[in-house]
């Protein structure tokens, strides 16, 4: 009987969808939405992001540009702060009221600007 051919481990996981934020009540956030997470993280290594992946949270463009270079969908993690919450703490609650959404993005860096 002849023999399968198997691929990489990695080629047949299924993608990861990675939640990027070290505040507490973020995190809560998306547990209340249900958003299905396999791997929350405080810091993003983009070198662990691969083809297929969705990354959330509020990253800066240098990395959000290089999630996206990868093939893994970024989802934004937007929030309208007032100046007096900057700075501050906030729960889900605080989230909530401020209007949190995940937003898709695309970004790509070096468009023709100063280099």
């Amino acid at each position: 009987m002849p023999q399968s051919r198997s691929s990489p481990p990695d080629a047949e996981a299924a993608p990861t969808v990675w939640f990027v934020s070290r505040h507490p009540g973020s995190v809560e956030w998306a547990r209340r939405r249900g958003i299905a997470v396999s791997r929350q993280v405080a810091h993003l290594d983009p070198s662990e992001v691969r083809e297929g992946d969705t990354v959330i949270g509020t990253l800066p463009l240098h990395l959000a540009a290089e999630v996206c270079r990868r093939g893994a969908r970024l989802l934004h993690l937007a929030i309208d702060l007032p100046p007096e919450a900057r700075g501050i703490e906030l729960d889900a609650d605080a989230l909530e009221r401020l209007g949190a959404r995940l937003v898709p993005a695309r970004v790509e860096l070096g468009l023709g600007g100063p280099e």
